[in-house]
Order: structure tokens, then sequence, then C-alpha cells
């Protein structure tokens, strides 16, 4: 088989950081003959890029590479681990899984063009990024496209592996991501996300401290019909400047996805969790007051390390609070080297967090759908995604799904939709030209 008929098939879990980490993968594989490939029994090199947030998801990871340990019996498959779990887990992953080629951590992408052509079983995981290299990044098909900013966390919340598997905060320069989305803009996406761990602290790590809300400006200021996200935001790092950027731009899209995590004090001051529930309280009103129609969206954990059922509550009663309009919930997952790990005499019982994840996850769609009905009636501006089965689908600035009905729409075009009803995941509307 000649080099340039080799197939790449990448399984990614996890975060869009992950996501956008696939792209660069195909990439860099690219120029030696790979091409990506949707199905893994074509694939002739097969790869999981990993995460590590949950217990869950490291399970998912390994149940793929059992599944890849079978076929190579069958046919040569060259078979790698990366992302979270392989910068975690190094050497182990070899001695665990007989089969496995190649580990290697979020450190070592841009390596993978010597990594590939060693010969024997090989880990590498470095503790330190080496400089970024200029590869061919081969997107998913779609319309918007991850542009990563900043990678790594400073903040080390007691219960969060990402400082251990991401490193610390590391920011791009403002003229390479400015450079990366002229090119998204001709590529012809409509939507770019930036991203970040914690995207807010962007540019603190560099000589000129370029703000988010400068980076953000600038790439308001591009020719293109388009639109600006940004994700994910650390409560106390949200500037007045960002807001006032996010008010006073015509691309950047109102929505603020920011972690809350616990309704209790005491949690989050067990979480390590750099403010309380007042701080949080005064951050999101300053959001509200400033811009019309915006977003905010939050995480929270269920049943974290002595969480009693009143502070549970309290979390319940933040979204009544806060006015959350959609929010990611989890149950308390003990992860390694994390110091909330080591409270295992504090422990909740899993029957519990159980309970009090369903209870969570019943205020989440309650919300979801108050939040959703405030837009029935409304003329609002969709971007149209997707077609499935002769319905369009959609996504509002504020980044709500709106399914459309009507004529002459294209996907990609932006169209004024009016809104009939609402739902507990998405709104209804109607097109007309």
């Amino acid at each position: 088989m000649a080099l340039q008929d080799k197939k790449v098939y990448i399984e990614t879990l996890g975060c869009q950081m992950n996501k956008s980490d696939t792209e660069r993968i195909f990439g860099i594989l690219s120029h030696f003959g790979y091409t990506p490939c949707e199905d893994e029994n074509e694939a002739d090199f097969c790869i999981v890029n990993t995460c590590s947030i949950r217990q869950l998801s490291e399970d998912k990871a390994y149940s793929k590479l059992g599944v890849w340990g079978k076929m190579k019996k069958e046919k040569p498959l060259k078979i790698a681990i990366c992302g979270c779990v392989a910068q975690q887990e190094k050497e182990k992953l070899l001695k665990r899984f007989p089969y496995l080629d190649l580990v290697f951590g979020t450190q070592n992408i841009y390596e993978l063009p010597n990594l590939i052509n060693l010969e024997g079983r090989v880990c590498a995981v470095r503790e330190k990024p080496i400089e970024e290299k200029d590869f061919n990044i081969i997107r998913a098909k779609s319309l918007n496209a991850w542009l990563p900013i900043i990678e790594g966390c400073n903040n080390f919340c007691s219960y969060c592996v990402v400082p251990y598997t991401r490193g610390r905060e590391r920011s791009r320069e403002p003229k390479r991501i400015i450079d990366e989305a002229k090119s998204i803009i001709a590529q012809g996406y409509r939507e770019i996300t930036l991203l970040g761990q914690n995207v807010d602290s962007y540019g603190k790590d560099l000589k000129e401290k370029p703000t988010l809300a400068y980076l953000l400006g600038e790439i308001d200021k591009l020719e293109g019909d388009f639109r600006i996200r940004f994700t994910t935001s650390y409560p106390t790092d949200i500037t007045d400047e960002l807001i006032e950027t996010v008010k006073n731009s015509t691309k950047i899209c109102e929505c603020f996805h920011i972690p809350m995590q616990s309704g209790s004090d005491r949690i989050l001051k067990a979480m390590n969790r750099r403010y309380d529930r007042a701080k949080y309280a005064q951050i999101v009103k300053k959001i509200r007051d400033n811009i019309k129609d915006v977003t905010i969206t939050s995480d929270f954990i269920a049943g974290f390390p002595s969480e009693t059922y009143e502070e549970f509550e309290m979390t319940l009663s933040a979204f009544d609070e806060f006015e959350l309009d959609y929010s990611n919930t989890a149950a308390y997952s003990p992860r390694p080297n994390t110091p909330a790990a080591k409270m295992k005499d504090k422990f909740i019982d899993e029957d519990e967090k159980k309970k009090r994840l369903a209870i969570l996850n019943d205020k989440v769609k309650e919300m979801s759908l108050k939040s959703n009905e405030k837009y029935v009636g409304r003329t609002l501006e969709v971007l149209v995604e997707a077609c499935k089965n002769g319905k369009f689908e959609g996504r509002i600035r504020n980044n709500k799904v709106v399914h459309i009905t009507g004529n002459d729409i294209q996907i990609g075009d932006f169209v004024n939709v009016k809104i009939t009803k609402a739902s507990t995941w998405c709104l209804f509307g109607e097109y007309k030209n």
C-alpha cells in the first residue's frame, strides 16, 4: 500500500479543545500521506483523543482501545492514544494495553512527525510544550471553526485535573490567532469560537499583556459575514472591558458560559473557587444589565465531597436567583492527583449522587424551557446550520437552537425567523422571505 493511501481515524472524547486538537492532528498527519476517514474499520491508524474530566470519559477511551485491539488481530493496524488520559497515565497505558503502539501527551502534538516514524512501542509525554509549528488544519465539516487562543489553567480547583493534564496557562500570540481567523473566514466558515480552559485569562503570560477583549475586538473588525463566540469563562476574570466589547460589537455573540459549580459558599471554598455566591451574583447582574438578550450558561457538580443536602439545595436556588439559561451537570467524580480525590472519608454515596444529579437535571430542564419561552413571538436572526428530514435547523446569536419552516433557505444563510413555539431544548419558527 502506498503511503498516500493510508487512512487515519480519530475518536475524539471530551471538550472543544480536544476537537480542535484532533483537527490539528489530522492536518499534521496529512503531510505524511494520511487521509482522515469516518469508519474505523477502514483505517490503517486509529487514535483515541481522550478526556480525563470524569471517569466515564476515561472508561470510554479504554473500551475503544479494546475494540481496536481485536481489530489488530485481523489486519495490520497502528493504535495510538493521546489527550489528557495519555498525559496523565503515560507508560502505564503501554503496560495495560499490549497492542497499543503510541502514547503521546497534550504537549506532544507537534512532535507527531517524528513519533510516527519511530520503531517499537513509544510513549512521549512532555510536561512543557514545544513551540507551535505551522501545519495544515483539517477542520470538521461544519459552519463553526474552533480557534484555540490559550491552553492550560492556573486555578487548581480542588476537583479538576486540567492543570495536571494541560499544564499552566499559555497564550498564543495575537498575530498568529488573527491570521488563523482570517484563514477561517476565507474558507467560508460562518462562526469562529475562541477556545481556552480559562479563555478570560488570555494574554496575562504574554509580554504585551493583550486581553481577551482586545483580541475579540480585533477579530470583530475583520471583513466578512460571520459570528464570534468564546468559551470558557472563569467568573472573576470577566472584566468590564470584556462586557463593553461584547455589548458594542457587531459580530460577537451575546453568550457567556460561566461555570459556578456550587451554590454553597462553603463548598465553593472547598473547591478552591476564587469567588462566593455574592460575587457570582454581582458578575451576572453586570452582564445582564449591559447586554440585551444575553444567554448565561453554567456548570454544576452534584455530590462534591461533604456536600450536605441543604448545600445541594443552595445550588438549585442559584438557578432561580441568576436565571441561568442552561447548565452542564455532572455527579462528582474523583480524579487522580487532585486534592478532592483525597477526601475519601467525605465522599457522598453513589446512589445519593445520582439522586441529586437527577434533581439537578430536572431543574436544568425547567430553566431551559423558561428561558426559551421568552422568545416566542419575536423575530430573530438565525444562522442556518443543517437540514434534517426536510426541516431546517439553526441557532440565534445567543446559541439557542431553532427549527425552521419555510422555503428558499440555504445552509449557511443568516435569515430572520419569527419564533412561534418553545420547547425545553429548542425553539420553532417560520421564515418568510
